[in-house]
């Protein structure tokens, strides 16, 4: 029996390839692929249902099912459209089958649904889990780039590297700042450390508490810290919710901080005369003479 329903549906897999076009052009308008370009669209679609004949057909082993996962995915395609096409395909084809049979009774019904479940679920099943997979590995290695960025340690002058934080510091980005902050003053040889948080929306308790142990932990290893980038309103909030910020200095901005890091490490900024001052100075003392 499933040798003989599986060879009905690959010879009239034209047919039941034009159902099921149909079907899913007539959701286009309506669901999340309304965006998306005819053309793209219809290409996709015939990939799509060309992976899934050559997986009955395959008894579900194509490998075309992950090359066709990695692609949707590549082009941002949610997984509903997956499970969606394939419910799609499990209807037509059902209906398909059984308009074939002159009669149709109970058994038999039953019988042509449990086999294109056994053609549909495991490529369902494949695809998703393709998907998943794939989708996770993505992620995994965003995940990996972000944390990269999120936390930069940056040299800028002999002794004196800056971070600046941007965005919302969660516990798990606090022990990134803290780890890369302790290896960076090290592998730099910093003396002062400015923390800038001039990109961070919300100073609350948390984020303040995480700060304070990441220049109490710089202290520790013979650093100091510098806390810069302190606006009103998140110097009126660390007043109003108590939070003790007096063991290490704090500036309102990055420039300051910067001014007190190079005195701290025994330097000073000079003004140097331009060139055309000179030449304004040179030609005076030429008039008078």
């Amino acid at each position: 029996m499933d040798q003989k329903l599986k060879d009905i549906v690959i010879e009239h897999s034209d047919d039941i390839v034009k159902m099921w076009l149909e079907d899913v052009n007539r959701k286009k308008s309506s669901d999340y692929t309304a965006a998306i370009s005819d053309e793209l669209f219809d290409s996709t679609n015939r990939e799509f249902v060309n992976v899934i004949f050559s997986s009955i057909e395959k008894s579900g082993l194509a490998n075309d099912i992950t090359e066709f996962s990695e692609r949707l995915i590549n082009l941002g395609w949610p997984l509903s459209y997956l499970t969606d096409g394939m419910q799609v395909f499990r209807r037509v084809t059902s209906e398909y089958i059984l308009r074939q049979s002159e009669k149709v009774d109970s058994d038999y019904f039953a019988e042509v649904l449990r086999e294109v479940d056994n053609w549909v679920d495991p490529v369902i099943n494949k695809l998703v889990n393709e998907y998943s997979g794939s989708w996770e590995n993505i992620v995994s290695l965003q995940r990996v780039a972000l944390q990269e960025l999120s936390a930069p340690l940056i040299p800028v002058m002999e002794n004196i590297t800056i971070m600046p934080l941007i965005g919302t510091i969660d516990t798990e980005r606090a022990k990134l700042i803290m780890e890369n902050l302790l290896d960076g003053v090290i592998k730099h040889n910093a003396e002062v450390v400015l923390i800038d948080i001039t990109g961070v929306p919300v100073v609350d308790t948390m984020v303040a508490h995480h700060i304070i142990q990441a220049a109490e932990a710089v202290r520790l290893i013979g650093s100091r810290c510098i806390l810069v980038g302190i606006r009103p309103e998140i110097a009126q909030t660390i007043v109003n919710l108590g939070i003790d910020l007096s063991k290490f200095p704090t500036k309102s901005s990055l420039r300051k901080g910067f001014q007190s890091a190079l005195e701290l490490t025994n330097r000073t900024i000079e003004e140097v005369q331009s060139k055309d001052e000179d030449i304004e100075k040179l030609i005076d003392s030429l008039n008078r003479e």
